[in-house]
């Protein structure tokens, strides 16, 4: 395990290293975060306690999202496009034979650059929210501590969705169209555009029920106290088992990739 805290390490440190990139990301959320508040408070002024959310909830939403948009790769931003070219030029030969887990190790990399964007560029956009709009934020440390449990589970559920992607590169030998794919699924069903308890009907059921909604929705809604007790403990779970699910099927898919590099080389 000591290896994968090193490699974790290392993943912090590769992004703390992009100051002007970190100062302009930071900008461009609290930009985006303010276009998105004023336009949740029109939304919210015609159609009170909209989705379950009052006006300072629906507020405190938006900039959960800026926070969370890099920390949970809802726009990608991670370890794919390097996995990609490792398979493309098969580089990732060279991986495969390393003593080291192969999903681990991309996995530990991914939670240093959930940690810094957390830390870099989801603090501070959060910070000048709350200094320009009256955000239901908890006072007590139980609820941010139930809220990091629920972004790490997050973070885990995002990086098993675009390590399956980034896989598909074995057989397409260019998995941008699946990367995509998956971008635009994350943006939709995080609930990063629209709450999911906005979504109507059976589309508003499936969409909750999706991975996509680990990344945002219920962190959102474990912070804002949408989430206690029992129904705390069910996200969890719903988070633990789609996480487990997905890296399950990442390892299936990862053995097949390595028998078909070891028949190739062979």
């Amino acid at each position: 395990m000591r290896l994968y805290a090193v490699v974790a390490a290392g993943g912090f440190r590769r992004y703390a290293t992009y100051r002007v990139a970190t100062a302009a990301g930071v900008f461009t959320n609290t930009v985006f975060g303010f276009i998105m508040a004023y336009t949740y408070i029109a939304l919210w002024d015609e159609r009170p306690q909209l989705g379950g959310y009052d006006l300072s909830q629906a507020v405190t939403y938006v900039w959960l999202g800026q926070a969370l948009l890099m920390t949970c790769a809802m726009m990608g931003g991670g370890f794919e496009d390097e996995l990609i070219e490792r398979i493309r030029t098969g580089d990732i030969a060279i991986d495969l034979y390393r003593p080291a887990d192969l999903q681990l190790w991309w996995l530990a990399g991914d939670l240093g650059r959930a940690a810094f964007h957390l830390l870099g560029r989801g603090v501070v956009p959060l910070l000048l929210g709350a200094l320009a709009f009256d955000l239901a934020l908890p006072a007590s440390p139980l609820p941010w501590l139930a809220f990091l449990t629920a972004v790490l589970l997050g973070v885990v559920v995002s990086f098993a969705l675009r390590y399956l992607a980034a896989l598909s590169a074995f057989w397409l030998m260019d998995g941008a169209g699946v990367l995509q794919i998956t971008w635009l699924a994350g943006l939709f069903f995080s609930g990063m555009l629209l709450p999911l308890t906005l979504f109507p009907g059976a589309l508003g059921e499936l969409a909750r029920l999706l991975p996509w909604s680990s990344l945002l929705q219920i962190p959102a809604d474990v912070l804002l106290g949408k989430r206690t007790g029992w129904g705390l403990v069910h996200a969890y779970a719903f988070q633990v088992g789609w996480a487990a699910a997905l890296l399950g099927a990442g390892r299936l898919v990862q053995s097949a990739a390595t028998r078909r590099v070891v028949v190739q080389g062979g």
